[in-house]
């Protein structure tokens, strides 16, 4: 598995770096709450990618690596955890019923991210896309309840999964530590000047309260 392991976290590594050459800062206004996915991640400090690089480029790699990890997690769950499959299997016969899936299909750049903007005080939403979705979910079915024995049992068979996932987390981030010489040189030709950039454009626009070379007023 490690080195099955290693080329695919290689693979998702150029991936991302064909894509960082695309990333354009973003104009509009940023969120309140943190990415869940990205904030204090494990995978993005061994990667070398702090609070100072944009959300936005960390979070195409850190949603890279995650497909990797839950892809291996699945595997391992289909082979050694049959109630949890079984549970996953009817979530996703679930999924599949809904008439609107706003969130599957993503490029890796937006997936997990809030689907509607922050909304402006005192301008609402006419609709929002994750209202939408709520609407369609209210169609489906719920699934069917389980007995107490069955939720200690799926509960076990969830930590195993958790587990197994930690480990291979610890395993990324082991492999990313080798990537981030070629990580941060590329952060260094495609984001840092596009940073510096608008800090000097926010400097020049910037309104200056008087002209040294004016005269007083009297």
């Amino acid at each position: 598995m490690e080195r099955s392991l290693e080329t695919q976290v290689s693979q998702a590594v150029d991936a991302w770096l064909r894509w960082l050459p695309r990333w354009e800062p973003a104009t509009h206004r940023g969120r309140i709450a943190p990415c869940r996915r990205c904030f204090g991640s494990p995978v993005l400090s061994a990667a070398g990618l702090g609070a100072d690089v944009p959300h936005g480029v960390q979070h195409g790699l850190s949603t890279r690596i995650k497909t990797i990890v839950d892809h291996l997690v699945a595997e391992y769950t289909a082979v050694n955890l049959p109630m949890l499959q079984t549970e996953l299997d009817q979530q996703a016969a679930r999924n599949r019923a809904r008439s609107y899936r706003p969130s599957e299909g993503l490029d890796p750049e937006f997936e997990g991210l809030p689907l509607d903007p922050e909304p402006v005080p005192g301008a609402p939403f006419l609709f929002t896309i994750s209202g939408l979705a709520e609407e369609a979910d209210a169609g489906v079915p719920a699934l069917p309840p389980l007995s107490d024995d069955a939720k200690a049992a799926l509960r076990q068979e969830v930590g195993l999964a958790d587990d197994y996932a930690n480990m291979v987390g610890r395993e990324v981030c082991a492999i990313l530590l080798h990537h981030r010489l070629r990580i941060q040189q590329a952060i260094a030709q495609y984001v840092e000047p596009q940073i510096e950039a608008m800090l000097e454009e926010l400097t020049r626009s910037l309104d200056v309260p008087f002209d040294p070379n004016d005269s007083p007023p009297l």
